[in-house]
């Protein structure tokens, strides 16, 4: 499917910039970088409000900002340190969203980020896996955006961590136009299905962490079964 040759453009570029990263680097030159590459890739242009990556590291990984409002922090990876990444290529009016939390130790970036000897860092990267292997085990094409967030958001607690995005929901549909998105949110009736393709993006923090992670995917159901696309 088209989505899928976006979002593939998405999962490289995430590649290229795990590997890359390296201590001394300005949050601009990652983003810049992410931003190439993705054009390198076939992208045309960025969906999101014209930004295509949007790069946080060290503890302004908690920070949930609209894309109006975000500015590339005038900031340098440490030697040891967390960054997160969340990138929104477009091509030809179709849309990939893709984001993921990036360690860098001893001076390198790890390919694994469970591999962190951090524990906090570990164990957010491990809750945020976790939330996507649960997702997949409890959605349903009936159920609605309403009960997805609740029960989605009630793991989120029971991991022992707290949804930080600043609207609170979990994420949002796959559109043309940005207004007509929907949300993985409290209030919202309509039926998974009603949707082709939706995201799953929770932004979590231990409630008296210091960091915040991020891990999203792209969904869609085949049948009852639902993909990571």
């Amino acid at each position: 499917m088209p989505h899928r040759k976006v979002q593939a453009i998405a999962r490289e570029t995430m590649d290229v910039a795990q590997q890359s990263i390296y201590p001394g680097q300005h949050l601009t030159a990652v983003r810049d970088l992410c931003e190439e590459t993705m054009l390198s890739l076939g992208a045309d242009s960025f969906w999101y409000r014209g930004i295509g990556a949007f790069v946080f590291c060290g503890k302004d990984t908690t920070l949930s900002v609209p894309g109006k409002s975000y500015e590339t922090a005038d900031r340098t990876i440490a030697s040891d340190d967390i960054i997160t990444i969340d990138l929104s290529p477009q091509k030809d009016g179709l849309w990939g969203d893709f984001a993921r939390t990036i360690i860098v130790e001893s001076g390198k970036p790890l390919l694994d980020s469970k591999l962190t000897q951090n524990t906090e860092w570990r164990e957010g990267i491990l809750a945020e896996e976790q939330l996507h292997a649960i997702l997949i085990n409890v959605a349903r094409p009936e159920m609605t955006f309403e009960e997805l967030h609740t029960r989605m958001n009630a793991h989120v607690v029971e991991l022992g961590f707290e949804n930080i995005d600043f609207l609170g929901n979990l994420g949002h549909s796959i559109e043309r136009n940005s207004a007509d998105r929907i949300y993985i949110e409290p209030g919202n009736t309509r039926r998974l299905d009603e949707t082709e393709l939706f995201t799953f993006e929770p932004h979590i923090k231990r409630p008296d962490g210091e960091y915040g992670f991020k891990h999203e995917n792209i969904y869609q159901f085949r049948g009852s079964t639902l993909d990571a696309i």
